[in-house]
């Protein structure tokens, strides 16, 4: 038989050696070239945000303008080409005034569409029943509801752009006292935002050199208030009395003082500055005086202001989109996706951790509501001058500031 030549053994093991060095380097290459692919994937993923709203129901008021304007936005970041190279998904479901489903909504958020931020929570109790979760999932939640026990004591994962109802009765007490009253009633609604609201004001009262000599209670879902406001009525000591209160029944308690010829100075929240308020209110609205949102003033802002732009910008695409022009629950929402396009900017990354130091660290942002600085002790970022005081003359608001 005859032996193989040693030059051909030695090609063949050559080749096998080779063979061998190419296979492991493409074991060892292997985790790096799924990173690769897993990294390439991830960026052409959208940028998912998510959001829990009222847009139907008792608090369509709330909820259908801050879905207009988060749509309205979505659509114009992606019609730029999306940021860090990936496009924006809005992922939203209704639900209502309903706290059950707020919480299904932000699991199935958080667990199923895996977003990466949340915005939402039109109410005080939807946007606090999901907290507990938000807390241990670990997602940036800016909401959009008022109550400043959102964010106090300070969470780390939540965030709010609304001024607090702690902001709201300060700029009520602090223009009571310039008119020189001292002694008032405080006429709220059962709910959580009444709740809030009217202990934020007594605790102000005091230190604003106000009495509070009447403090009434009604059922929020309900329209009967007239008990309440006849002993309110008749308390000879009452120079003003504060509505605290949303929705319809403002409007109610309006027309409610007006008939019983009330003589002193109604004060509205923050909360009823909106159209459907003077559309409902009628004549009975007149001389009612009421903290805004700058927003609600934008015609009358002084040029200098750095909301005015702003907010003629915000309005300009608002109404070129949708026919009308937004209310303050939109500029909620405008504020909001702001700080977050801001924000995934900056850290140039949908990161979780990286987006929430990020939005933490947000300082100088021009808003609607004015001119955000977030800071570890304060998720909020604004002061009373995220309020402006008004008046109702002529069926419009007039600032008295």
């Amino acid at each position: 038989m005859r032996r193989a030549p040693n030059s051909f053994i030695h090609t063949t093991w050559r080749l096998l050696r080779a063979v061998a060095a190419a296979i492991s380097l493409l074991v060892l290459a292997a985790p790096l070239v799924s990173s690769l692919v897993s990294s390439v994937a991830r960026a052409q993923e959208p940028i998912r945000i998510g959001t829990f709203l009222a847009v139907t129901g008792d608090g369509a008021f709330l909820g259908a303008p801050a879905l207009a304007t988060l749509k309205l936005y979505v659509d114009l970041v992606n019609a730029q080409g999306g940021l860090l190279g990936r496009r924006f998904e809005l992922i939203q479901y209704d639900v209502g005034i309903d706290t059950r489903a707020a919480q299904t909504a932000v699991r199935r958020l958080i667990d199923k569409d895996q977003v990466d931020v949340i915005i939402g929570g039109s109410t005080t109790g939807g946007s606090m029943a999901v907290i507990p979760m938000i807390e241990q999932a670990g997602v940036p939640f800016i909401a959009l509801a008022g109550s400043a026990s959102i964010i106090a004591p300070v969470r780390k994962w939540v965030f709010k752009t609304s001024p607090t109802e702690r902001l709201a009765c300060a700029k009520i007490l602090a223009d009571i006292a310039k008119r020189g009253i001292t002694k008032i009633a405080l006429l709220s609604g059962d709910d959580g935002f009444g709740r809030s609201m009217s202990q934020h004001c007594r605790n102000l009262a005091g230190p604003s050199g106000i009495v509070i000599v009447a403090d009434e209670v009604y059922r929020s879902r309900t329209r009967r208030v007239s008990r309440q406001m006849q002993r309110i009525r008749r308390n000879s000591d009452v120079a003003a009395l504060i509505n605290i209160g949303f929705g319809g029944t403002t409007a109610f308690i309006t027309q409610r003082f007006r008939a019983m010829k009330f003589e002193v100075p109604l004060y509205q929240t923050h909360t009823a500055a909106t159209q459907d308020f003077l559309d409902l209110a009628g004549p009975a609205a007149e001389g009612v005086r009421m903290p805004v949102a700058p927003l609600v003033l934008s015609a009358k802002l002084e040029d200098g202001d750095p909301v005015k732009p702003v907010i003629r910008s915000y309005n300009n695409l608002y109404r070129k989109r949708w026919d009308v022009l937004p209310s303050v629950y939109g500029g909620y929402a405008h504020d909001a996706i702001q700080i977050v396009i801001a924000a995934i900017r900056t850290a140039r990354t949908t990161n979780k951790a990286a987006l929430r130091r990020t939005i933490e660290s947000t300082r100088g942002l021009v808003g609607t509501n004015g001119v955000y600085r977030i800071n570890t002790d304060d998720h909020l970022g604004l002061d009373l001058s995220s309020l402006r005081m008004a008046e109702i003359r002529s069926g419009t608001w007039e600032p008295v500031d």
